[in-house]
């Protein structure tokens, strides 16, 4: 089984990144920062936010979800807010999206906050609600089972450093993913978590048996050359040692992202 996660950036390298992903061959796909704007016509928009714009796929869900007809779907929104084509406002949802080849059945599910809660009427304030899904899924080549969850951790403006949000955050991840794993089988928790490689955040996971293979690879960079900012770790990918790693890698090429993909190969 392959496993890939990746912060999408909101889609700013469209092409780039649908091309990724038809090639990628992900049996699990689990995307952060991805919109879905139902109605809407597929193509460019602008976030705005305090004088900020960028760009963004106000429909990447259904873009990515057309360049894997071969899986299903998951959109898990944490907000729903506005984004701007020219003048016109389109309305659109903001959150995680996980893919699954269809040749892998989907036994159990969990979706939950892990900050705040679902923001109708706007993106949230700072630092904004996020989210986490888990499955369970099974593939029918050799019917075994395997557990795999993924957050978009939150954003702080002051930071990556711990704080007693992020704390309760890691503990929120740990309920969700003690209702859909029995234990005893593989697990993979991965996302973008920003935060350091010394949060406590790990700390708590590792009471679900998990160690971290970013950092336990001695590897210093999960961020792309489109991000121009200090403090190259946000990404990360545990695994508890039922999980038999055929190959895992921090991708370097092609950059799709600010964000690098992380890729598992489960043997």
């Amino acid at each position: 089984m392959r496993i890939i996660s990746l912060n999408a950036w909101g889609g700013r390298l469209h092409e780039a990144l649908i091309d990724y992903v038809r090639q990628a061959d992900a049996d699990v796909l689990c995307l952060q920062e991805v919109l879905r704007a139902p109605g809407a016509d597929w193509g460019w928009s602008i976030y705005r936010d305090a004088g900020l714009e960028l760009p963004q796929r106000a429909n990447l869900f259904a873009e990515i979800s057309a360049a894997l007809p071969g899986h299903d779907g998951f959109f898990c929104p944490t907000s729903r807010g506005e984004l701007f084509n020219g003048d016109s406002a389109i309305a659109a949802e903001f959150g995680l999206a996980t893919f699954v080849r269809k040749s892998h059945s989907v036994i159990a599910q969990g979706l939950d906050f892990v900050h705040g809660g679902f923001s109708a009427n706007g993106w949230g304030e700072h630092p904004r609600p996020r989210n986490a899904h888990c499955i369970r899924v099974v593939s029918r080549e050799n019917a075994s089972s395997l557990t795999i969850a993924h957050m978009h951790g939150l954003r702080d403006p002051a930071g990556k450093s711990d704080t007693a949000a992020r704390a309760k955050q890691a503990a929120a991840l740990v309920a969700l993913v003690e209702r859909v794993w029995p234990g005893g089988e593989g697990l993979v928790v991965c996302g973008d978590f920003n935060v350091l490689p010394d949060s406590e955040t790990f700390a708590i996971l590792a009471r679900l048996g998990l160690s971290e293979l970013v950092t336990g690879n001695g590897l210093v960079d999960t961020r792309t050359s489109y991000y121009l900012k200090h403090g190259r770790f946000a990404d990360y990918m545990l695994v508890t040692p039922e999980v038999k790693i055929a190959r895992f890698e921090v991708v370097e090429a092609p950059e799709v992202s600010d964000h690098r993909a992380l890729l598992l190969d489960i043997g």
